[in-house]
């Protein structure tokens, strides 16, 4: 699991499977099969997973963003698109 970004609003988590569904162990070179995204959105206090496709899109526009230097609010509003489809509620344990 790897923290990608933190703001007021959102908090993005890039989280990687391997095959047999443990967590790798952070420095190995073993090849990782699964993973995805979390995006939760501070203020509505949701959550969205997102893997696959719609993950692979997500990066490529993150990558896209990144590029152009974007501002928190700029990367935010990126965000917003994704945290739109959130439905999971933040439950803290």
């Amino acid at each position: 699991m790897h923290m990608l970004y933190n703001s007021d609003s959102y908090a993005v988590v890039q989280i990687e499977l391997q095959a047999d569904g443990q967590v790798p162990i952070v420095g190995t070179a073993e090849a990782l099969t699964r993973g995805g995204y979390e995006i939760v959105d501070k203020f509505a206090r949701k959550e969205l997973f997102i893997e696959g496709a719609l993950a692979q899109t997500f990066k490529e526009g993150v990558e896209a963003l990144i590029e152009s230097s974007p501002s928190v609010e700029e990367f935010d509003a990126y965000l917003e698109r994704y945290a739109g489809m959130a439905l999971q509620p933040v439950v803290m344990h």
